[in-house]
């Protein structure tokens, strides 16, 4: 399940890009920068510098090298130009021409890992209270329940918090980017007498600096027996339920009505008959939220395996109906009143092995991204002046897949080398036809990356194509040098002038393959 917060409409780039795009020559658009800012001018330095480099980026002589290879037995993560392998304990910066380690931790024990980071930098403009707290960092929670704040170019710990004994936490998720982050439990499969029906605890806090908002504890007695999972984000606990039902709570009610006592980090308190400082060991953090009855209801709706989104201007949401028959459909609906959009009804209708998905665009123009096998449609949603309907979902543009038409016949179907009646028709997502398979939007250069895919005799070649994200056009072609296993696991970055492709095979082997932009001539 994934929530993408409705935030005002933002224009600006929209109208940068249109007089970017305006702007063919690179040379005006340097001088633009040496100038600087003007009050009424939409440029910043930052955005010039972008539209610089995505002109370079696009330009035909403009290339992408493979200059890095990495395997490892464990887990890959790219975190915003850095590398992590081994755990998190390793680090790689990859905006330099070819990746540098920046440190590596000691070795520890299986127990101690790192099982979830992410992230971490202050705001601009803002005072902080300490040094440190202008470092960014990445904010991981370890196998031993400890809460790090690790410095993001050294390693370095900046401050830890023990989170308690009570539950294993593994998970950690932002609420609030940059502001509040929620560190989640294992979910509890056997319950025991001394916890109760409790399934999930939420340790939630502040940053900059880190400090404790509460422990919430979900409990069955109170929620419902039939509770699955749950989550916090943009403010609202999130429950869902085994018929396939997502329910939506304030959290912030929820906190300042249940918080049984407040605690503060580095604190003595003194709970339930025992002593001890608020996130030092043994003591830890104690469980204070702990709701006794069942809280009011925002926002109640019926789904296919809880597959819940929320975004779009006015806010609306994404469900597929609680019936298997309706599995790959998609139901757009206005979070208001639960009315279906125009066109609100989304249905490739393919025969594919894997399904489509579609997601709240995440560049802050409430569109939608709808991905198929061989198509990618950009909606939007309008507001309409009609008795049946408020809203109606129009498309923006798409894009399609590159395949031979004859493809698309009745393939004869033959057995040993001879030809026979029965005839099948092909999957829409056969390996030998060109099928998408992962769309990444790059914010900084505004471009849509599209990862296409085509079986060639035994592997699959993969290529990375650019688009425009305001009209869709494909502006660069980048072909992949290693193969691409559909049957593997695979993430893919792109990142101003770097794409990184990380593949996850069987048996815990990984590797990493780094892309640098190259300007010059094939043979240079």
């Amino acid at each position: 399940m994934s929530v993408n917060p409705g935030t005002t409409i933002q224009r600006t780039r929209k109208t940068i890009y249109s007089r970017a795009e305006s702007v063919e020559n690179v040379c005006v658009l340097a001088s633009r920068r040496s100038l600087g800012s003007f009050p009424k001018s939409a440029y910043s330095n930052h955005r010039i510098n972008m539209d610089i480099l995505r002109k370079i980026v696009c330009q035909k002589n403009t290339q992408f090298k493979k200059v890095w290879t990495k395997h490892s037995k464990s887990s890959i993560n790219y975190v915003n130009g850095r590398i992590y392998f081994a755990n998190f304990g390793c680090c790689f910066s990859s905006t330099v021409s070819k990746p540098l380690q920046l440190y590596e931790m000691p070795r520890c024990l299986k127990s101690e890992k790192i099982e979830d980071a992410m992230l971490c930098e202050c705001p601009l403009g803002e005072s902080l209270a300490n040094a440190s707290d202008y470092t960014s960092s990445l904010i991981a929670v370890t196998g031993h329940n400890w809460l790090l704040r690790i410095a993001a170019d050294t390693g370095e710990t900046l401050q830890k918090v023990y989170l308690g004994s009570y539950r294993k936490f593994r998970y950690i998720t932002w609420d609030a980017p940059q502001e509040t982050l929620v560190v989640k439990s294992i979910q509890k499969t056997t319950v025991s007498e001394n916890q109760r029906n409790v399934i999930f605890y939420f340790a939630v806090f502040r940053v900059f600096p880190l400090s404790l908002v509460g422990v919430l504890e979900i409990d069955k007695k109170v929620f419902g027996s039939n509770v699955t999972d749950a989550m916090i984000s943009n403010g609202m606990l999130i429950v869902m339920h085994s018929p396939g039902l997502v329910r939506l709570y304030s959290f912030e009610r929820i906190a300042k009505k249940y918080m049984q006592q407040e605690c503060v980090i580095g604190e003595t308190c003194n709970w339930r008959g025992e002593s001890g400082t608020v996130g030092e060991f043994p003591f830890g953090i104690p469980c204070n939220i702990v709701v006794t009855e069942k809280p009011p209801i925002l926002f109640e709706v019926p789904c296919l395996e809880n597959a819940f989104q929320v975004g779009g201007y006015p806010w609306h949401y994404i469900v597929t109906p609680n019936r298997k028959k309706e599995k790959g459909t998609y139901h757009i609906c206005s979070i208001d009143d639960h009315s279906l959009a125009k066109n609100g009804i989304r249905d490739m209708k393919y025969c594919s092995l894997e399904p489509d998905w579609i997601h709240f665009h995440p560049d802050a123009s409430e569109r939608i991204i709808h991905v198929g096998p061989d198509q990618i449609s950009v909606l939007r949603l309008k507001e309409i002046e009609d008795e049946a309907y408020k809203y109606e979902v129009t498309e923006d543009f798409a894009i399609h897949a590159v395949r031979d038409p004859k493809e698309n016949n009745i393939v004869t179907f033959t057995a040993s080398g001879r030809m026979v009646k029965k005839r099948y028709y092909e999957l829409d997502d056969d390996p030998q036809q060109e099928t998408f398979k992962a769309v990444v939007y790059e914010d900084e250069l505004d471009l849509l990356t599209v990862v296409a895919v085509t079986q060639a005799d035994v592997e699959g070649k993969a290529h990375v194509d650019l688009h425009c994200n305001e009209t869709g056009r494909i502006l660069k072609k980048i072909t992949l040098q290693e193969s691409w296993d559909v049957t593997h696991s695979h993430a893919l970055v792109f990142d101003r002038d770097t794409l990184i492709h990380i593949e996850e095979r069987p048996n815990h082997n990984f590797s990493c393959y780094v892309y640098k932009m190259h300007c010059g001539s094939e043979d240079s």
